[in-house]
């Protein structure tokens, strides 16, 4: 019984569904607005279908490419990646297109036991991992625990707030022994294959010190660090971000993990469902961190990647293009589509395009232009 032909219901999509509730083809805006119409007239539902087919179309050839490179129209190569937990998850990966592993996500050793891996199971792990990749970059995260995440054999006080305690790379320095040996182990695959290792939940110079110091031990203990060894951070803590140029001279590269730095930016924890609004990876302040870090590295001829979920999301990748991101790290179910969008970029146009969202007032007027920019 209502009167109006017309009802729009206003709903807050975590962005990381975006790409699995639609693939965003020409319907972007209607798909992203939510908008929902009572009684259609039947030249609408046509055109509806025909954007539907069309859609899934586009997400069929998407699939059939998904192996091959993601380069921008203007030639500029993207490397897109998987997240992954797991050996299966790498086989699947590769299966899914990836052209590396950007994050492996390493806790999967750790939980749900009560002692510690030993350095041969880890060492085991990670190059069946990598064997499984077929010579394609394999980005291995520390472990990433603490916090929201505690181990069953590392008792550890409750902490009032879990996500601003000894979390990431926090906990690796307090406990360095279970660092090292993860360390040891990464670096014996790194003899023979192309791992890169890089550190959870940096935050300040000093740590990222220690960490040398320590791989520089580890590498001594196994007979000398792999050529061509590359280790990097997380930018997840701003002070990071807003340190890159310290930290780009020092560091092989960055990768950036939106959905903490988003978290720890806006002071909105991204599991709180009453903030899902305002948790949004493409609010220009954050957008404005991921900016200074890519010209930082750009300055050191440094790589940066995003593995967080803004990294699947298609309307966060021609912004982060834009800003020079060089690597996309998601969920294996994104990749075609993230490719497929990548290939639908000018890489100058998206610098326009990531320097006018940097001057925006909220993450909404981003979507709104960047879905602008996919429907063009």
């Amino acid at each position: 019984g209502m009167p109006e032909k017309w009802v729009i219901l206003r709903h807050a999509l975590k962005p990381a569904l975006l790409p699995v509730i639609s693939y965003l083809g020409p319907a972007a805006a209607t798909i992203l607005t939510g908008s929902v119409v009572i009684e259609p007239p039947p030249e609408q539902v046509a055109e509806a279908r025909r954007r539907a087919e069309e859609d899934a179309r586009r997400l069929e050839e998407a699939r059939s490419r998904a192996a091959a490179p993601a380069v921008t129209t203007d030639g500029v190569a993207i490397e897109v990646a998987a997240n992954i937990g797991s050996v299966e998850d790498a086989r699947a990966a590769v299966e899914a297109g990836a052209d590396g592993v950007g994050l492996l996500r390493t806790e999967f050793l750790y939980l749900n036991r009560t002692t510690p891996p030993s350095e041969e199971e880890q060492e085991e792990t990670y190059r069946q991992i990598a064997e499984a990749l077929g010579g394609r970059p394999l980005v291995l995260r520390t472990l990433d625990v603490g916090g929201d995440k505690p181990l069953p054999f590392l008792p550890r006080p409750p902490e009032q707030n879990p996500f601003l305690g000894v979390r990431g790379l926090r906990l690796g320095l307090a406990e360095p022994e279970l660092l090292m040996s993860q360390v040891r182990a990464a670096l014996r695959v790194a003899a023979t294959h192309p791992v890169r290792i890089m550190f959870p939940m940096v935050s300040v110079l000093s740590e990222w010190e220690q960490v040398r110091t320590m791989v520089g031990e580890a590498a001594e203990q196994i007979g000398g660090l792999p050529d061509g060894l590359q280790i990097g951070v997380m930018v997840e803590v701003p002070s990071l971000a807003l340190a890159a140029d310290r930290f780009a001279a020092v560091v092989d590269f960055f990768s950036i993990g939106t959905n903490d730095l988003t978290q720890y930016t806006l002071a909105a924890e991204r599991g709180n469902p009453e903030l899902a609004n305002l948790a949004d990876a493409l609010h220009p302040s954050v957008l404005s961190l991921i900016d200074r870090t890519c010209r930082a590295a750009a300055e050191h001829g440094r790589w940066v990647g995003v593995c967080g979920e803004a990294a699947g999301d298609p309307l966060a990748v021609p912004i982060l293009v834009g800003l020079g991101v060089t690597e996309l790290s998601m969920s294996p179910v994104a990749i075609a589509q993230v490719k497929d969008v990548v290939r639908r970029i000018d890489a100058s146009d998206a610098r326009r395009l990531a320097a006018s969202a940097l001057e925006m007032t909220s993450a909404e007027a981003v979507r709104r232009a960047a879905s602008r920019y996919l429907a063009g």
